[in-house]
């Protein structure tokens, strides 16, 4: 099979699933590099947040796999999910956001991988600046928020990104473009409780962004009115203000219940081999294990 026909197959088994997908050669990655750097040097991009938060991207992609030619780009939409909580005889539901759950990332792969493997071709996870590569490759624009939109899905997506030897044509590679719904627009500015959303610059103050901070193992800075908290990880207040999220801010799922017993266990923070089979079952479900170090201390701040 030629190679633009793989790729285009990839995209279209990706659609009929649901999905999105482009596919990209490998050269794009040095490109990725390069604008955060210049972004660094900017100083665009805290130095400081960068190197504890961010210094996970892996853009020396031939160091490690030496016969990648391409990135494979996805988008999976996805919903809120309710989690609820029972203590001292009161339920609490609190929200998950769209991004954390990984239910479609299988799905995705075997899409993918159902493809390549009658060529004999494979497929590596990639650690790449993921809105940064949806808005150059066109699949999405950016929302003054510096959130990626997607066109029929909103910001409501997971996006996940994939290596493989696979080589394939040129692909699109244009210059970031901010929604033009924005241009008038200020609701997630104003919807912002902590100020990270300004007029003055395209990328926000992630410093002060809640969902930097509640994925932080640190506590939580005096400044930060316990009101604002609204999810268990995350935070959703730019992203339910956005009219063009208005189709889908009630797409909400049932997620776990968790009991008295349960939810206890959890503020404790004990740490996971003394969680019991069950309630770790729970969690993982709900892609929480990951964050089992700061569960105790955003869902109590939810809890107030």
């Amino acid at each position: 099979m030629a190679l633009d026909e793989i790729a285009g197959l990839i995209c279209s088994k990706l659609e009929e699933g649901g999905y999105r997908g482009i596919v990209l050669p490998i050269e794009h990655v040095a490109q990725l590099k390069n604008e955060i750097k210049e972004r660094l040097s900017q100083k665009e991009i805290d130095a400081g947040l960068y190197d504890k938060y961010l210094n996970y991207f892996k853009f020396d992609v031939a160091a490690s796999l030496p016969r990648i030619r391409s990135i494979i780009i996805t988008a999976a939409p996805q919903p809120q999910r309710k989690v609820t909580f029972h203590l001292n005889g009161q339920t609490y539901v609190v929200i998950i956001p769209p991004t954390y759950y990984a239910d479609t990332d299988d799905q995705i792969k075997d899409i993918i991988e159902n493809v390549l493997n009658v060529d004999g071709y494979q497929l590596h996870r990639a650690a790449l600046p993921l809105k940064l590569l949806a808005v150059y490759c066109g699949m999405a624009k950016y929302g003054k928020n510096n959130i990626t939109y997607i066109e029929g899905l909103g910001s409501f997506v997971r996006l996940r990104a994939y290596l493989s030897d696979m080589p394939t044509g040129r692909g699109d590679w244009l210059e970031p473009q901010v929604m033009k719904e924005c241009d008038k627009c200020k609701a997630c500015l104003n919807g912002c409780p902590t100020g990270a959303i300004v007029p003055d610059r395209f990328l926000i103050h992630a410093e002060r962004c809640i969902t930097f901070h509640n994925e932080s193992s640190e506590e939580f800075p005096e400044w930060i009115d316990p009101a604002w908290h609204n999810s268990l990880i995350g935070c959703m207040k730019c992203q339910i203000v956005c009219p063009v999220n208005k189709r889908y801010i009630k797409w909400v799922e049932e997620g776990e219940d968790f009991t008295e017993a349960e939810t206890e266990l959890i503020l404790s923070g004990v740490p996971l081999d003394h969680i019991p089979p069950e309630t770790t079952h729970k969690l993982n479900r709900c892609y929480m294990l990951d964050y089992l170090d700061v569960l105790p201390r955003n869902l109590r701040a939810l809890l107030k």
